[in-house]
């Protein structure tokens, strides 16, 4: 029998930085859907505030890592999303230029050098506008978790059937 595909979806963020806490609550409505809508076997749903090693620890041994985070682009349009894939090849070759600061591209240059990197790596970023101190994110920024939260369930239904073909 096929071992099962393990696929990690991780909310990356700050709840108490306005918008940076988009992942998490991205998480929190896959996960408030899924009495509704199961999630593949194998599925797991976490957050993580972005250090680079808790990261790496929750998509170790995935099949697919969907990462959801805020990002800050100047300028920006907030509740804009950017859908970013890389393969185990594309993973497995350090970047052409050094990341800029820890987080995200800090965490997948040592799962490389490490050997732990996810067989596919999907980040969905969003822009934000405000991570300042506080609770609650900008409407711009809260209106895109609906319509994200189904995309990441499509992405994770199409692995799923991927894989159950024997496909990447």
């Amino acid at each position: 029998m096929k071992e099962r595909t393990r696929i990690a979806v991780v909310g990356v963020g700050n709840e108490y930085r306005h918008d940076d806490g988009l992942g998490p609550a991205v998480v929190a409505r896959i996960r408030e859907r899924t009495t509704v809508r199961p999630l593949p076997p194998g599925t797991t749903l976490d957050t993580c505030d972005g250090e680079p090693g808790r990261l790496i620890t929750l998509w170790q041994g995935a099949d697919l890592a969907v990462v959801v985070d805020a990002a800050h682009a100047h300028p920006g349009t907030p509740g804009r999303v950017h859908r970013i894939e890389l393969d185990a090849v594309r993973l497995a070759q350090p970047p052409a230029a050094g990341s800029h600061g820890l987080g995200l591209g800090e965490a997948v240059e040592l799962a490389r050098v490490l050997g732990r990197l996810p067989g596919r790596l999907v980040v969905f970023a969003v822009e934000g506008s405000d991570t300042s101190l506080g609770t609650g994110l900008s409407p711009a920024v809260a209106a895109a978790i609906g319509p994200l939260a189904e995309t990441v369930e499509q992405e994770i239904v199409r692995h799923r059937d991927a894989a159950a073909r024997g496909g990447p």
